[in-house]
């Protein structure tokens, strides 16, 4: 019961010794190749390891720098929120309607007399905030403009309407105040 099948179809005559010493010396390469290749792993998994690893790190390093801009504009979001919360005029209807373009659509937002003589003089601006307009003081305004220029939807600057000298109706001053 101990013989292997090599001498059990020896022994039974329907192999002869060429044929069996023939597929020892194939088991036997087959084998070497085998200690050979698993020689060869060792190098090549640590290199796969490697490769694996620098891209783990790359995907940790891209993901963090996500969370941190993401970190970033929450932030800046929360300062803005609070330089508007806590700088905004108090919001009482008024009876006279200011309009002013929002991504090319009109927009209003009903004031006293005196906020729009301030609005017209540049004293005031009018930011957006939870997609609600309101009003700030022009040096808030700055503030918001620098962080986040989006924020600031209406801001008049008296300086900047200055008429330059090609203008032929220059003479012509159309005050900001008109009522229609």
């Amino acid at each position: 019961m101990g013989n292997s099948l090599q001498d059990q179809l020896l022994g039974a005559g329907l192999v002869d010794q060429k044929r069996v010493n023939k597929a020892k010396k194939a088991k036997q390469q087959k084998e070497k190749a085998q200690r050979h290749q698993r020689h060869k792993t060792p190098d090549e998994s640590a290199r796969l390891a490697r490769e694996r690893a620098a891209e783990a790190a790359r995907r940790d390093r891209q993901l963090n720098e996500q969370r941190l801009q993401a970190a970033e504009r929450k932030a800046l979001e929360a300062r803005i929120r609070q330089l508007i919360e806590t700088n905004r005029l108090p919001s009482e209807a008024g009876d006279i309607a200011y309009h002013f373009s929002v991504d090319g659509k009109l927009r209003r937002i009903h004031v006293d007399a005196a906020q729009q003589g301030r609005l017209s003089r540049g004293a005031l601006a009018v930011v957006t905030l939870d997609d609600a307009f309101h009003l700030v003081p022009a040096d808030v305004a700055e503030k918001i403009a620098a962080q986040a220029p989006e924020r600031v939807v209406a801001r008049n600057d008296p300086a900047s309407e200055d008429a330059g000298d090609d203008d032929p109706y220059a003479e012509f001053q159309v005050p900001d105040d008109l009522m229609w």
